[in-house]
This record gives C-alpha cells, sequence and structure tokens, in this order.
C-alpha cells in the first residue's frame, strides 16, 4: 500500500523547521488554547441529555470504516454498541509490508483514555474519605510538588487540568523540540520512573496560576497515580486494575509495565510525525512507562464500550463521584468559542444528535477514540493504526486538511447518532478529536489544538505533537 503524502513534497530542513515550530506550540499551549476554569458547583447540564440513538446500519459503519481506510489509513478497528446491540468491524491492512488485515479483535495501545480509568480510581479512593478533591497536593506528595505551588494545587485541578503544571513530554523525548525524532528511537526501551517525569513537568514554568486556566497537562497525572500509591500503599497501575478494570469485567485492558510488546492479537503501529518519518516507522514495541497512569494502557475498543458502559450508568462511582466526574470547565479556542467541556478524566463534546462523553489517546504509532450517550446505553470506540499523517504548512502554524480528518468525524457521527444523523457538521475548534479538521471550506487550521498523541499536545491525547495521552 502507497504510504500517504498528501501535498507537495518540501525539504528536510523546512519540514524539520516546521515541525519544531509546531512542536513547541502542541507543547506549550496544552490540547487546545487555554480555557478559564468554571466554578465547579455541579455536573455539567449536558449529562443530562444526548443522542436520540438510531438502530445500528451495519452496511453503512462498514462503508464509512472503509472509506477511512481508502482515505489513507493503514487499518482501523471499532466497536459500537446500542443496548444489546453490537457492531464490531475493521478495514486495512496490521502490517504494510505482509498485507496482513486488522481484526476487530485487535489490542491496542489507547493513550490518553488511560486518564479516564486513573480519575476513576482517585475518585474511589475519594469516596472512601482518603482522598480530598480539594485538598493540596503537598498533603499526599510534597516531594513532587513542594512549596507554595504543592499549597495551592489541589486534587481536582491535577483531575481537570487547571493545575497550571507543565507537561513533561518534552524533556522526555528532547528531540521533538528540535524538529527531529531520534528521541523516539533512542528510549524505544528505557525505563523511566514517574518521578523522574514529573520533575521534568514542574521545573518548567508554571502555565497559569492554579485553577485559572485550562492547559492540558499529562505530568497532572503521573502526580495522580502516585498520590494514589500514597494513599493505597501499592502500585497505582495495580490499584487501577484491581478497582477499575477487573471491576468493570474488562478481559483485554492491562498495564504493559516495562514490557514493550502488545500480548495477543495486534496490528503494527505506524508513526509519520507529520512526513518527518518517511515511510512511517513502526512503533509498536514500545516500552511505556514514560507514559505511566497518563497513558500506557493497552485495551480494546471492545473493552473501552464495556468501561464507558459501566462508568455513565453508575456501576464503577457512587452517584456523588459520578457527578463530580461530570463537573467541567470550558475549553475554548483563540476566539473564545467552547470546543470541549472537560470533567475530571473525562470530556463531553458536541454531535450531530447531542453531547457525548468519553477521552480520545494518542501515542507513538496509535490513535484511539471512545464516546458513550450520557446514559450509558449507546458507545463507540475506534483505533487507528498510523498517526500524525497529516502535514504542516511551511511556517509550521497550521495543519494542512487530509480527508482521514472528515472520514473519521464521518463513522463518529454514524457510529453515535445511527440513521438519525443529518450531514456531519465540522466539529467546533478546539476540539480534542483524534483527527481535528477546519471547515470544510478552509485549507489550514491551527496547529495548536492537537499533535502528537494526545498530548502534551502531542503524544498521549488526540493528535497533538509533543505528548502523548
Amino acid at each position: 500500500m502507497d504510504h500517504p503524502h498528501p501535498g507537495r513534497p518540501r525539504p528536510r530542513r523546512l519540514l524539520r523547521t516546521a515541525a519544531a515550530s509546531a512542536v513547541a506550540v502542541a507543547l506549550f499551549a496544552g490540547l487546545a488554547p487555554a480555557a478559564v476554569a468554571a466554578p465547579a458547583t455541579g455536573p455539567n447540564p449536558a449529562a443530562a441529555v444526548g443522542p436520540a440513538a438510531g438502530r445500528l446500519d451495519r452496511a453503512e459503519l462498514d462503508k464509512k470504516l472503509r472509506a477511512i481506510h481508502e482515505a489513507g489509513i493503514y487499518g482501523a478497528y471499532s466497536t459500537v454498541r446500542d443496548g444489546h446491540t453490537r457492531f464490531d468491524g475493521a478495514a486495512g491492512l496490521a502490517d504494510v509490508d505482509t498485507e496482513r488485515p486488522v481484526r476487530p479483535d485487535f489490542r491496542h495501545r489507547v493513550g490518553s483514555v488511560t486518564k479516564t480509568f486513573t480519575a476513576v480510581a482517585v475518585l474511589q479512593q475519594s469516596a472512601k474519605g482518603r482522598i480530598g478533591l480539594d485538598r493540596p497536593v503537598g498533603d499526599y506528595t510534597p516531594e513532587l510538588l513542594p512549596g507554595e505551588r504543592g499549597r495551592k494545587v489541589t486534587v481536582r485541578m491535577l483531575l481537570n487540568h487547571t493545575s497550571g503544571i507543565n507537561d513533561y513530554i518534552g524533556d522526555a523525548f528532547p528531540s521533538l523540540l528540535k524538529g527531529t525524532t531520534e528521541s523516539l528511537d533512542d528510549h524505544r526501551f528505557r525505563t523511566v520512573r514517574p518521578a523522574e517525569l514529573i520533575g521534568y513537568g514542574v521545573a518548567r514554568p508554571q502555565l497559569n496560576e492554579p485553577g485559572a486556566e485550562w492547559h492540558y497537562s499529562n505530568t497532572n497525572y503521573l502526580i495522580l497515580g502516585e498520590i494514589l500509591r500514597k494513599v493505597t500503599g501499592q502500585d497505582p497501575e495495580r490499584v487501577i486494575t484491581r478497582d477499575v478494570i477487573r471491576r468493570a469485567g474488562l478481559k483485554n485492558t492491562y498495564f504493559p509495565g516495562t514490557d514493550p510488546k502488545i500480548s495477543g492479537p495486534h496490528a503494527r503501529m505506524y508513526e509519520s510525525f507529520y512526513g518527518l518519518i518517511d515511510p512511517p516507522r513502526d512503533y509498536s514495541d514500545y516500552n511505556m512507562t514514560w507514559a505511566g497512569t497518563a497513558g500506557a494502557l493497552v485495551s480494546t475498543t471492545q473493552d473501552l464500550t464495556t468501561f464507558y458502559r459501566a462508568l455513565l450508568k453508575g456501576d464503577l462511582l457512587p452517584r456523588t463521584q459520578l457527578d463530580q466526574m461530570r463537573t467541567t470547565v470550558d475549553v475554548k479556542d483563540e476566539n473564545g468559542k467552547v470546543g470541549t467541556r472537560y470533567g475530571l478524566g473525562i470530556y463531553s463534546i458536541d454531535t450531530p444528535c447531542g453531547p457525548v462523553w468519553g477521552h480520545d489517546g494518542g501515542v507513538f504509532g496509535a490513535g484511539t477514540w471512545a464516546l458513550s450517550t450520557p446514559d450509558g446505553k449507546r458507545q463507540f470506540a475506534i483505533g487507528y493504526n498510523l498517526m500524525k499523517y497529516q502535514r504542516l504548512n511551511e511556517a509550521g502554524t497550521a495543519f494542512l486538511d487530509h480527508p482521514a480528518d472528515a472520514a473519521l468525524r464521518a463513522f463518529k457521527d454514524q457510529a453515535l447518532c445511527g440513521t438519525t444523523a443529518p450531514a456531519p457538521a465540522a466539529p467546533a475548534p478546539g476540539a480534542p478529536v483524534p483527527a481535528p479538521a477546519p471547515a470544510p471550506d478552509v485549507e489550514e487550521r491551527p496547529a495548536a489544538p492537537g499533535a502528537l498523541v494526545d498530548a502534551p499536545a502531542v503524544v498521549l491525547t488526540a493528535p497533538r505533537l509533543a505528548q502523548q495521552r
């Protein structure tokens, strides 16, 4: 299969210059432009309503899933559930050399979708009285966030990304800030401790006064993992496995620890990094200790739909804590328009048939999106194995639109809205989706709202440049 290279070829020097600029924007702007934090007075009204589910149109879902592959994504696999009805589908290639096809049951690195799991574990401990959401982080981990900052930043601010603590990805993969990708290969099999990564983020300049603005940062969720360690006396990944993964009945979801390989059937995971890696390179073998409780989970689309169904139906948290989780801050674009409402490890975005809840994720070579109706009745999850396929303009300030962006949105709308969905509309600017795109008549879009994986803007969450969700 040909590797997608939209747009005219450009000299490698220009690519590197543009990528370096975009990485800086992504790293220091966060998942999306800063948003003023709204008072946490109660759950967002969007939680009460959602899409009017239509029947699962299997033929249309198959067609739109194939369209993602035909638009340039090597392989995509998805699960859609409506009540007791389930669609499992796959399209494209798991291996571009052997042309092995993808399968719906593939395991996959889900990046920042991990954050919802971590948040659930923290809220479970809060329900037990062991963690106070509005208590200072310094009460739990003073060695990680010392001094005045440790007294100002609360657990809630870590959960909803209003702490102002910077991201660690740039220092963990330093070549990214220079517009090159050598760090990805140099650190493929490295084991790194959470305290070291947290130290990188804490040492960087504070992004905003604690509680004042919204800036996506993976550092927040590594600190939350260490708070879990303090209050339980156990490894946080073990706590999440016992209290969240097993309680939800998930069979194929796990933390890989230091093992760089994914156990069980999976696709190769190809990273293009906006054309700097040409042809895209397979990063399916990777030591994920650099992501930990912020983005290291392996799962399947079947397990993710089961998880979000259990969460939103109230099977994993008491009502009080679930309401806290769905208490949001607005994420606004540079024009002040709200595109996403971020809660505690989960966000709400609008679809043609109403608001939905979930999270996205991205690591080197692997993208994920998982969303659910507010009542937990209908879910969709998708994994795909080519990341940062878009191209940057020569200034490194905007992404050139790619057909796969529109194809992913169209599949999402079909999956969540069924036959009731009107023609897909362009997403609100700043919405953290796996493949953000501009309005149909726009050729370029700002690079800040999405870069790597899922963040610090690029690696862990929906497309961002030097982070990962």
